[in-house]
């Protein structure tokens, strides 16, 4: 019997300052915490600017926790002839060896003046746990920046916005939806495309600059071919669909996508609430809410029922359960599109 999988860290109560990865400072230990690289990578980037800017002298070195020689961390933290300001930022933390741990438990009781030293740990694994521990008790004189997984639809959403926020641009809610759906399943493209459209467009971003951009990675999206279907465009929907596996897409996230919308027109059904007090309560953007009562339009109890139990199925066929995934998806948008079950 193999042995159970190894669960992540247990994360210890926090006393030391908790920062935004967008708006990054150092301090004697930075500790950057959780999965998500491309958050982690603008924290890094940040703090080292933010020095850089300070004293262009700054000396910047790198090490692996996990190919770690003894005597790294103090050497490269030491002060030098001239005292310039030190940078030391420390990869793989997760998988730190031991003598990477031993060192910079003993780092953490007498930082060295004029030094920030950053530890990434992703939150993989358990290894690292007794560090990251002291370092959350506040030795050292620490702060955290927290890069939680981005996954939902919502949050790839406050994501993007944020983007264009830091960058003082504006952009139109249909259009940071359509480029929140065109990279669903990569944040750091995501990412690119965002700093893409502000360094290329001049003034707002309209729905007409994302088509002109990302047209083709939004035409062959899950929540396309989920919008279309939805709206009852069966035609549509299947050209969309196909379009997508064409393009290589995948018959499960495609299937989870289309089960989110689903699932959210299932909590807005029938609620007469302000758009913004039923957001505030189920977790959802106002926007969510909204569209959820858009796509709701010509269905009813029974039809969204048909629908749901279909996504289900749906799901455990693309997972293994049946041999044809493609067929299994092109079955799910007949029902949702047709708002019947599958041969009726």
């Amino acid at each position: 019997m193999p042995p159970a999988p190894r669960r992540a860290p247990a994360r210890a109560a926090s006393t030391i300052p908790q920062v935004s990865w967008r708006q990054p400072q150092p301090a004697p230990i930075v500790l950057v915490s959780g999965p998500e690289d491309v958050c982690a990578e603008r924290a890094i980037a940040g703090i080292r600017d933010y020095l850089r800017a300070e004293d262009a002298s700054l000396e910047v070195s790198d090490i692996r926790a996990d190919d770690y020689a003894a005597g790294q961390l103090l050497g490269f933290t030491s002060p030098s002839l001239f005292g310039e300001p030190r940078l030391v930022r420390v990869a793989g933390v997760e998988k730190s060896s031991d003598t990477f741990l031993a060192e910079a438990l003993a780092y953490l009781e007498a930082p060295q003046d004029g030094a920030t030293v950053i530890l990434r740990h992703t939150g993989a694994s358990v290894r690292g746990k007794k560090l990251l521990d002291a370092v959350r008790a506040g030795t050292g004189g620490g702060i955290e920046i927290a890069c939680a997984a981005i996954k939902r639809d919502a949050d790839r959403f406050d994501f993007a916005a944020g983007e264009f926020h830091a960058g003082q641009r504006r952009i139109a809610p249909a259009a940071l939806r359509s480029l929140v759906s065109a990279f669903a399943d990569d944040v750091t493209e995501l990412a690119a495309a965002c700093q893409q459209l502000m360094s290329d467009v001049a003034g707002d971003i309209g729905e007409d600059v994302v088509q002109r951009y990302y047209g083709g990675r939004v035409e062959t999206s899950a929540f396309t071919v989920a919008d279309t279907a939805i709206a009852g465009r069966y035609g549509d929907a299947l050209v969309a669909l196909r379009h997508a596996l064409a393009s290589g897409a995948d018959p499960v996230p495609m299937v989870a996508a289309i089960a989110s919308k689903l699932r959210t027109m299932a909590r807005v059904a029938g609620n007469r609430e302000p758009s913004k007090a039923l957001a505030a309560r189920l977790g959802m953007k106002d926007w969510q809410v909204d569209r959820a009562r858009r796509d709701l339009s010509g269905w009813n109890e029974a039809s969204l029922g048909i629908a749901i139990q279909a996504a289900a199925r749906a799901d455990a066929e693309v997972k293994g359960a049946s041999r044809d995934p493609v067929y299994a998806v092109e079955r799910l948008v007949t029902v949702i599109a047709t708002r019947a079950p599958y041969g009726a």
